[in-house]
């Protein structure tokens, strides 16, 4: 089964569209009590998730019957939901805010994000600007763009390679095990600089228009990574988990590198981790 342009772009609308009337109209605007804690204080849910959730999965239904959908917030109620992913002829991931803890705290830095499955394979993604009102795609094998709701778009391209030393990019550190996460800490002042942002969605654009070099992540939910991997991917990047093994969307442990080449990725592991984290990293999600 593929996925056409036109079906694509009708993915696209469907998250500007939530983000329209669920998302923005409540930026900035949210009281105290529409805004949970699930796991903990840094994974907040927020009104605005669970409206604009709702609507993405409904407007998905409608256009692909049969899909299956799995969203971030109706998988924190109901963890079986990922198990879908492996086998349907159709599956979406979706992530209604990304960057809920930004968005939340009324930083502009938030996203929304989708990608399309066959089969446990990713085969489309988009990922919605709702202040900046673009949206970044990608088709398999056809490449990734920006584009704006005028139709107008623009290629993205990861960096060129260059010396670990002089790599900037984000490392989320946050869900490492120790000791994995103090070696990758007292090592990150060998890199040319690094961040997190706390929002996947922006990471991802960026690296996939080259604004930075690298990704460094350890937990790997779907509804967070597949959109991202794939953008990042057609725009010509090379990614694999720590291990070295490929990515795919069923699996949220064993860590995602996404780099501009095999080199630089393997320089990246290696300066990051050390061969002796490699398999304390793979085994803790």
């Amino acid at each position: 089964m593929s996925f056409l342009l036109a079906e694509l772009a009708d993915v696209a609308d469907l998250l500007r569209m939530a983000a329209r009337t669920e998302i923005l109209p409540r930026f900035r605007n949210l009281a105290d009590a529409d805004i949970r804690a699930k796991t903990g204080p840094l994974d907040l849910v927020t009104d605005a998730d669970e409206a604009a959730e709702r609507v993405i999965d409904a407007g998905l239904a409608h256009r692909f019957p049969g899909c299956v959908v799995v969203g971030e917030e109706a998988t924190a109620a109901d963890p079986t939901r990922l198990d879908l992913l492996a086998d349907a002829d159709l599956a979406f991931v979706v992530d209604p805010i990304d960057g809920t803890a930004n968005f939340a705290a009324g930083l502009p830095l938030f996203g929304v994000m989708a990608a399309a499955i066959v089969r446990g394979e990713v085969v489309a993604a988009a990922i919605h600007d709702p202040l900046g009102d673009d949206t970044a795609l990608a088709l398999r094998g056809e490449g990734a763009w920006i584009e704006t709701p005028a139709g107008r778009r623009t290629d993205l391209r990861v960096a060129a390679s260059a010396p670990v030393g002089e790599m900037a990019g984000n490392v989320s550190w946050r869900f490492l095990p120790e000791p994995a996460r103090s070696t990758v800490c007292g090592n990150l002042i060998r890199l040319g600089g690094c961040w997190d942002y706390r929002c996947s969605a922006h990471e991802y654009r960026m690296v996939a228009a080259g604004h930075c070099h690298f990704l460094f992540f350890n937990r790997l939910y779907p509804w967070d990574h597949a959109p991202g991997w794939l953008l990042h991917r057609e725009a010509g990047g090379y990614s694999a988990r720590l291990d070295g093994s490929f990515y795919g969307p069923t699996r949220i442990d064993g860590g995602l590198i996404c780099a501009p080449d095999l080199t630089s990725w393997q320089a990246l592991r290696d300066t990051l981790l050390g061969p002796s984290e490699l398999t304390a990293i793979v085994k803790n999600p």
